[in-house]
């Protein structure tokens, strides 16, 4: 029997994937976090450039590539005091075996993510 992940660890998960992204794509760190509902999740610096990266776990049937235009806004406004851009990485995930079943701890998953999204 296998435990359905929770709301922070699914979190966690989709910030791992958004993470290992912008490390490949050469972002730099400034700042993590991981608390939910807590925005940005990441603070990264690329070419002198300051971003500000939202990170959701969407499951399915919910679609990653939905956004939340009212929070995101208010993000927006915040990254503008800083000069910093404003992305949105949606990472929906399903379970692999049985899409009416959760996303489950050693169970494997199927992840949809595009990408960042300029906000």
């Amino acid at each position: 029997m296998s435990k359905p992940l929770s709301e922070q660890e699914l979190h966690n998960l989709a910030m791992n994937i958004v993470g290992k992204q912008l490390e490949a794509d050469g972002y730099e760190f400034l700042s993590v976090n991981s608390k939910l509902k807590k925005n940005p999740q990441f603070v990264c610096l690329k070419n002198k450039q300051l971003h500000f990266v939202v990170v959701k776990s969407i499951l399915y049937p919910n679609d990653p590539k939905d956004l939340d235009w009212d929070s995101l806004t208010k993000i927006k406004e915040h990254a503008l005091k800083f000069e910093a851009e404003t992305f949105y990485a949606g990472v929906g995930l399903v379970n692999a075996a049985d899409y009416h079943k959760p996303v489950s701890l050693n169970e494997d998953y199927i992840v949809d993510y595009d990408g960042l999204v300029k906000i």
